[in-house]
């Protein structure tokens, strides 16, 4: 089960309504966020995520909406008494970007690890953030700025004939389901005993701040969720998409139907929309499964097996 928290779904100045850009994603009780605009603390606070456990911070771009939220969130961190290794990756200039603000924040209980443009899917040197494969695109923005992919890996089926066909102590079974080895009495078990066929994994993308390019719709590729800006949902309002590098409804939609996502959820709506989902129909006229984003938005990306099947599952659900 991944939980989704879309921290706020604002563009440019956030508004008494709609905090600035960030999502929070728990996974395994591990906590991550894409994004860290202004506000980030005070939503992350009102809709009870909490702040010690964040290991992994992917910031976009250094535009302020995408940023600025940190100077305030590492402090408050090492206070809510975090120990642990944050990483942050970022674009060309998010190391100088970094001092910067630690120049504002003072003594960190933690270390703080920042990976800068990084040009291949990488994973981390964690127990649990392993797990999961991140790849990066270039953006079309008027700075740097990076799209991210995560895909979160699935464990093989535990396949009960092959693992009696390798005469593996039962009392191995879970273990090796669990760990790529186990030794039992003298004996060394591997998990490729007990393991039968890959299962697909989970994957999420996310994009804003960017011109379509020809380049997006294959890094979504048969997303379970592609999270994908909206700055403009009125279709005349295309001149100032082109203009300021961003994107309308539609083009975000036809993008998703490109990539032949599952779902599109939209966000980063610029300050002039009073209500995004006055224009749903820009998306959905192109790509039915659009979801207009709203600060608090909630949602879990699970999965449930039936007559051998996977079926992947996504629930929604507002805060109030």
């Amino acid at each position: 089960m991944i939980d989704l928290t879309l921290l706020g779904c604002g563009g440019n100045v956030p508004m008494p309504n709609r905090f600035l850009s960030s999502l929070f994603i728990n996974y395994k009780g591990r906590k991550m966020l894409i994004d860290c605009g202004e506000g980030t603390q005070i939503a992350m606070k009102k809709y009870n995520c909490g702040f010690k456990n964040i290991d992994l911070i992917l910031i976009t771009h250094l535009h302020g909406d995408h940023i600025i939220g940190l100077i305030g969130l590492l402090q408050t961190m090492g206070n809510s008494g975090k120990t642990d290794d944050l990483t942050i990756v970022g674009p060309i200039g998010i190391i100088d970007a970094m001092k910067a603000i630690k120049v504002l924040v003072e003594y960190l209980p933690y270390k703080v690890n920042i990976i800068e443009n990084p040009k291949q899917t990488f994973s981390l040197e964690h127990d649990i953030l392993k797990d999961i494969d991140i790849s990066t695109i270039n953006l079309d923005h008027s700075t740097e700025c990076i799209g991210y992919s995560l895909y979160f890996k699935r464990k093989p089926k535990f396949d009960r004939e092959k693992a009696i066909l390798n005469q593996v102590p039962q009392n191995l079974w879970k273990k090796l389901q669990e760990n790529s080895s186990a030794i039992y009495k003298d004996k060394t078990y591997y998990a490729d005993m007990v393991l039968g066929e890959n299962r697909r994994g989970i994957k999420l993308s996310f994009i804003t701040d960017t011109r379509p390019t020809f380049e997006i719709p294959e890094f979504i590729y048969e997303s379970d969720l592609f999270i994908c800006e909206g700055m403009y949902g009125d279709d005349l309002d295309i001149s100032k998409a082109v203009k300021n590098k961003h994107m309308t409804f539609r083009e975000s939609a036809s993008l998703a139907n490109a990539g032949n996502v599952d779902k599109l959820l939209l966000t980063h709506f610029s300050p002039s929309i009073e209500n995004p989902k006055d224009f749903i129909q820009n998306a959905t006229n192109l790509f039915e499964d659009t979801i207009i984003g709203e600060d608090g938005l909630t949602l879990k990306l699970s999965y449930t097996d039936w007559f051998d099947c996977n079926f992947k599952n996504l629930f929604y659900f507002y805060n109030l």
